[in-house]
């Protein structure tokens, strides 16, 4: 039997290595600055964020009532995050893929705050006719690809979306999100090898809002500066304040732009921060009452716009007049929801597969 042959010894006692040489330092992607938004765009970055808040409220407010079954988890808190980074991208060609805490990701998306709480409620109204709830969303005429209750699953998926918009050279870059409390999953990291190998068109976005489902990131994680989580793949990461809209906006345009460039993937940490538990049957005693209250009092997402907006010439009245109608939109949804009809139960085995193999 052959033995393996050990490596050469120099003069010097340290061994000799015939294997190639190491890859250059590779470039980076510059700090991203702080996106500069007319009064217009911000108003608009308000509604969105003021939809999601309100949804929210109400869908928790619809769980209470037992029109909502299952998981919920809300996005209360986070809500920059998700309109600062989808208001960059190309709707028609672009991706987006995320876990179980999706409402806001597809109100975001511009999708029918209708048929969002029609899903919630599992009627057959939903986006998903009623069969996916809150966790499983998915609109493939979005391009929008979940909402997954497995964490960090949908890592994978989306480096394979990915791998298709390289594949079929379309342009697109696919927007994959996952937690704080994902970032120490496998199958993350063979993700990042995967992408970075091919130089896939991905953003891997990490929502950290601090605690995954009840353990804060400090305790739970040996490296807690997460953006720094790609180096040994050689993927650039960027920690971002992803309590300010405009900063989020800013650095999905500079992601954007690496990942368009063909220079491979990207890893964005968004600092934030969530106000309700993990889900909603969690009563977040990990945390004190006056921590949250003191984000919300110093970050929270929707005040920041709102002063900027106030600076920016905007009376309270318009600002009111568009929280009274975030609010019509939400109660129509609700009603929407609570008076459309359940799915067929025929409606079960439909949907399976997506054709015959």
């Amino acid at each position: 039997m052959a033995k393996a042959s050990s490596p050469k010894r120099a003069r010097n006692g340290k061994a000799e290595s015939s294997a190639p040489p190491a890859k250059p330092n590779r470039e980076r992607p510059p700090e991203p600055k702080r996106h500069e938004a007319d009064r217009d765009e911000m108003l608009e970055y308000y509604r969105q964020m003021l939809l999601i808040r309100r949804f929210e409220e109400r869908a928790g407010q619809l769980y209470g009532l037992g029109l909502i079954g299952g998981f919920c988890h809300l996005y209360i808190g986070q809500e920059a995050v998700a309109v600062g980074l989808q208001s960059a991208l190309d709707q028609d060609k672009d991706s987006v893929i995320t876990g179980y805490r999706d409402h806001g990701h597809m109100l975001a998306y511009g999708i029918d705050p209708k048929v969002i709480m029609a899903e919630l409620t599992g009627r057959q109204a939903g986006i998903s006719k009623g069969k996916g709830g809150s966790m499983h969303m998915f609109s493939v005429d979005h391009r929008f690809y979940g909402g997954h209750g497995i964490v960090g699953a949908q890592v994978s998926l989306g480096t394979g979306l990915a791998f298709k918009h390289k594949y079929k050279k379309d342009g697109g870059v696919c927007l994959a999100y996952f937690g704080d409390g994902a970032t120490n999953q496998g199958q993350v990291y063979e993700s990042f090898n995967m992408a970075e190998l091919w130089k896939l068109p991905i953003i891997f976005v990490i929502e950290n809002n601090q605690y995954a489902m009840g353990t804060s990131v400090n305790r739970s994680s040996a490296e807690d500066q997460l953006y720094k989580r790609g180096e040994s793949f050689r993927i650039p990461g960027l920690q971002i304040d992803g309590m300010d809209v405009l900063a989020v906006r800013g650095a999905a345009s500079t992601a954007l732009e690496w990942v368009r460039a063909g220079k491979g993937p990207i890893l964005l940490e968004l600092k934030t921060y969530r106000y309700r538990g993990h889900s909603m049957s969690d009563p977040a005693k990990y945390r004190s009452r006056d921590e949250v209250q003191a984000v919300r009092d110093k970050s929270d997402p929707i005040e920041a716009i709102k002063h900027e907006l106030e600076n920016a010439g905007c009376t309270e009245e318009e600002l009111k007049g568009i929280d009274k109608e975030i609010r019509q939109i939400v109660s129509e949804a609700a009603d929407f929801a609570e008076q459309s009809p359940e799915p067929d139960p025929d409606e079960l085995y439909t949907d399976v597969l997506v054709e015959k193999y």
